[in-house]
């Protein structure tokens, strides 16, 4: 009979080892994630960027939401102003939407984007349009119409500096002249 038990007592408390460790509650792994969400969210803000003590650029935007990385979304769109040495604005930006990536300090206006530097009398229009504020520069790889004075250029993809003074077009498509009347 020793036999047997032997045979059957690592059989039997293995067997109970199982029954017990199964019974352990097993856990939702979907509460261990982090959040992701919002964590703030503010109405009717005015941002203004400072350099040397001179404000450089206001951004106003109806709403504004925070996430915890730092990121943040304009979801009622966003209006940037730039301003030359004078405290004189010298462009405007506008987008139906806006994103900001805190990572790369990086600006993306969505829907529909213009840019309009008062100075020169230019013009842009697309349907996306970056803003890297530590390079000064805006640019896109999205479809691009520019109005220069009674000429409209049309192109995919473009650069120029934020006070959108100089800029490249790139796959210019073509050109025209606005007629009287048309604008």
């Amino acid at each position: 009979m020793l036999a047997i038990e032997r045979l059957f007592l690592p059989l039997i408390f293995g067997f109970v080892i199982l029954t017990f460790s199964s019974c352990e509650e097993e856990v939702d792994s979907s509460l261990l994630e982090p959040y992701l969400g919002p964590v703030s969210e503010a109405i009717d803000v005015q941002l203004y960027h400072s350099d040397s003590a001179l404000v450089r650029t206001h951004l106003v935007a109806k709403r504004q939401i925070e996430f915890g990385n730092g990121d943040q979304e304009f979801p009622e769109g966003i209006d940037i102003t730039f301003f030359d040495e004078d405290g004189e604005i010298t462009t405007t930006m506008r987008a139906d939407r806006g994103y900001y990536t805190n990572k790369d300090n990086l600006y993306r206006g969505e829907g529909d984007v213009r840019v309009h530097n008062l100075e020169k009398e230019q013009k842009l229009s697309s349907e996306e349009l970056f803003w890297d504020p530590n390079a000064k520069k805006i640019y896109t790889e999205k479809f691009v119409t520019i109005q220069e004075r009674e000429t409209l250029f049309n192109g995919t993809g473009m650069e120029a500096d934020e006070s959108f003074n100089e800029y490249k077009l790139f796959k210019v498509t073509n050109s025209r002249t606005i007629l009287p009347g048309e604008n």
